[in-house]
C-alpha cells in the first residue's frame, strides 16, 4: 500500500508538471490516470505468451520489440525499461489536450511546472474533463482546441509503456513515434518547447531512415515516402495559413475587420484541404484536425515541431554519431534560450519563435 500510495503521489507530481495543472481535482485525475496505465502494463514477452493474445497483436509487439532493440544499439537512445511493456486501454487516446489562445493571437497560454517548465497545453486522461476544462476557456473568450493524444513521454520518470493507442500504426509510423518519445529521455529543457520537439523530430526522422534502410521492404518504404509526403503537404498548408493569420493580427486594421479576415482565412484552409484530398486519392488521414471548428488553436503549436529541424539535422550529419550528436545537444541545452536560437538558427534553423505573440 505504501508503495501504491508513493507510486500515485509521484505520477500526481508528474503528471501535473508535464501537462499543466491549477487544481486539486486536475492533480487528482493525473495521478489516477498515470498510475492507471503504469499498474496495467504487462511486460511483451507475457502478453506475446499469452494464449489469449491475438496473432495480429503478438505480431505489433514482436515489431514494437524488434523496434525498441534497434533504438538501442544503431539510435544510442536510452536502454531502460521503456516501451518494453504492454498497456490495453478501452478508449482511443491516452489523453486529450487541450489548447487555447486569445481570439486574435497565436500565442498559447502557458502553464508552468518545475519539471517540464512551460507548457502551452493542459492534458486530461478523460475527454469529458478535457471538454469541461475547454467550456471554460471558450466562455472566457479563447480560442480552443481539443485534440486526442495517442502517446507522451514521462521523461523517464516512469517505464512508459506501448500502449493500444497506436501499437497497431504501421511499422515506420511506430517506429518514428518510439524514436520520438525515448529522445525526450535524452535531453529535454524545461520551457523550451520548440527545441525539444525539433530535436524529437529530428531523431525520429534520421532513425526512421535508418530503420528503414535495415528492414525496410520496397512496399514499405514507399508507403512511408507516401505517409511522409502527405504529412509533409499538410504541414506545408497549415504553415501558409498561419503566416496569413500572423498578418492579419499584425495589422493596423480593426478587431472587427480582422475577425471577419480570420474567418475567411479558415474557411480557405478547409477549401484547401478538400483539394489537397483529391489530390492524394482520398485520404482522409488529417479529418480529425478539422472535427471542431477551425481557431488559432489548432495552429499554435504547428511550428514548434519543425521550425529547428534542419538544424538539428545538420548538426547530426556534422558530428557524425547520435552519441556524439546527443553531447552536442546537451552543450546547446545548457546555454540560456537566446544563446541556444542563435546557434541553432547558424545551423539552419528558423529565425522566428514559434511562439511568437502575433
Amino acid at each position: 500500500m505504501k508503495l501504491r500510495w508513493r507510486l500515485l503521489l509521484a505520477a500526481g507530481l508528474l503528471a501535473a508538471s508535464l501537462a499543466g495543472c491549477g487544481t486539486l481535482g486536475y492533480y487528482s485525475q493525473a495521478a489516477r490516470g498515470q498510475l492507471s496505465l503504469l499498474a496495467e502494463s504487462r511486460p511483451i514477452d507475457e502478453v506475446i505468451a499469452d494464449p489469449a493474445t491475438s496473432a495480429q497483436l503478438k505480431n505489433r509487439l514482436a515489431t514494437a520489440r524488434q523496434i525498441r532493440a534497434y533504438a538501442v544499439a544503431n539510435l544510442a537512445l536510452p536502454d531502460n525499461q521503456s516501451y518494453r511493456n504492454y498497456t490495453a486501454l478501452a478508449r482511443p487516446y491516452v489523453v486529450w489536450n487541450v489548447v487555447a489562445t486569445p481570439a486574435l493571437s497565436l500565442k498559447p497560454i502557458q502553464w508552468c511546472f518545475p519539471v517540464a517548465g512551460c507548457v502551452n497545453y493542459r492534458g486530461y486522461y478523460g475527454k469529458d474533463d478535457a471538454n469541461a476544462y475547454a467550456r471554460e476557456l471558450r466562455q472566457a473568450g479563447y480560442d480552443v482546441q481539443v485534440g486526442g493524444v495517442s502517446a507522451y513521454s514521462t521523461l523517464g520518470y516512469f517505464n512508459d509503456p506501448l500502449i493500444s493507442t497506436f501499437i497497431h500504426y504501421p511499422d515506420a509510423e511506430l517506429a518514428r513515434l518510439i524514436f520520438h518519445e525515448l529522445s525526450h529521455q535524452v535531453v529535454y529543457v524545461a520551457g523550451d518547447s520548440r527545441f525539444n520537439e525539433s530535436f524529437a523530430s529530428a531523431v525520429e526522422e534520421a532513425g526512421v531512415e535508418q530503420w528503414l534502410q535495415h528492414f525496410g521492404n520496397p512496399s514499405m518504404r514507399e508507403n512511408y515516402a507516401r505517409y511522409t509526403a502527405r504529412r509533409q503537404d499538410f504541414l506545408q498548408l497549415l504553415l501558409a495559413c498561419r503566416r496569413a493569420l500572423a498578418a492579419n493580427y499584425r495589422s493596423d486594421s480593426s478587431d472587427a475587420v480582422k475577425l471577419a479576415e480570420k474567418a475567411r482565412l479558415f474557411a480557405r484552409l478547409q477549401s484547401d484541404y478538400a483539394v489537397l484530398k483529391t489530390q492524394w486519392g482520398g485520404y482522409a488521414g488529417y479529418d480529425r484536425f478539422f472535427a471542431e471548428p477551425l481557431s488559432n488553436a489548432h495552429l499554435a503549436a504547428v511550428a514548434t515541431y519543425n521550425d529547428l529541424v534542419p538544424a538539428f539535422r545538420t548538426l547530426l550529419a556534422r558530428e557524425g554519431s547520435f552519441r556524439a550528436f546527443y553531447a552536442a545537444v546537451r552543450r546547446l541545452a545548457a546555454l540560456d534560450k537566446d544563446q541556444r536560437n542563435r546557434r541553432l538558427v547558424a545551423l539552419g534553423g528558423s529565425t522566428a519563435p514559434a511562439t511568437q505573440d502575433e
